[in-house]
């Protein structure tokens, strides 16, 4: 990983994680080659919606890419027709919302892909995708560095220009690979339904406001789950950069 926004050099940086505590490993992520930063792909999704299907197909072919870190939202509002989505929780619906309104979107809509916070796309249209994906690649300038440490229990975002309004620092606990789920009833019954990298929970770890900074992870990440950690602005929701674990 590019050390862009951190504080170059090994002496510097031990330096800078002094005063919040010990120096950490570089974090492990899967680098975009254009830049070394990786993009965000939220999906929201619905098991109990007609559409969704293969927009799931479509986020699962863009995770493969380099560089990508898709997540799958299960949200809640399709429930009434008759399926309960399995993996769906309110504050992943309420998450959708909060890009509606920072994106200034008429209404929700679903499927729907928000890539880096940024650019809302139809899941199901693959150049679309591809594109938001692509210009997304190349957009980010010196975000700050994420290192978790090789305890597990901590992350430390690094130094960086801070938007304004500030930015927030997100843990998004998820299990990675392929789900299927068979849906028996809504407008699915009788499909199986696949999902990748479905998001279990998420976790607001605090705010970030260009300093470095050491983070609690979650407790309670079970076997075979993943965090991805996401440092998003307050005010329009930009992912200013990301890593996993």
């Amino acid at each position: 990983m590019k050390p862009w926004g951190w504080i170059i050099g090994g002496v510097a940086l031990a330096t800078a994680l002094a005063n919040v505590g010990a120096a950490q490993p570089r974090a492990r992520v899967s680098p975009r080659p254009a830049t070394g930063q990786p993009v965000v792909v939220e999906l929201f999704t619905a098991q109990g919606c007609a559409g969704c299907p293969e927009a799931n197909r479509v986020v699962e072919a863009a995770s493969s890419e380099p560089g990508v870190i898709a997540l799958t939202y299960a949200v809640d509002y399709w429930d009434y027709l008759g399926w309960e989505d399995t993996f769906a929780k309110p504050e992943f619906t309420q998450r959708q919302r909060s890009y509606r309104q920072a994106l200034r979107l008429r209404s929700v809509e679903t499927p729907q892909v928000v890539v880096d916070g940024r650019r809302p796309v139809s899941g199901a249209r693959p150049p679309e995708l591809q594109a938001a994906i692509d210009a997304e690649a190349v957009r980010r300038t010196a975000p700050p560095e994420i290192e978790f440490r090789q305890s597990g229990d901590r992350v430390g975002v690094g130094s960086g220009s801070a938007p304004a309004g500030g930015a927030e620092v997100w843990a998004v606990v998820y299990r990675p690979g392929l789900q299927e789920v068979t849906v028996q009833g809504g407008d699915n019954r009788g499909q199986v339904v696949r999902h990748v990298n479905v998001v279990k929970r998420l976790r607001r770890l605090g705010d970030w406001t260009g300093r470095p900074v050491l983070y609690a992870l979650p407790s309670g990440v079970a076997d075979g789950e993943a965090v991805a950690v996401l440092v998003q602005a307050k005010s329009d929701r930009r992912i200013l950069t990301a890593a996993t674990n």
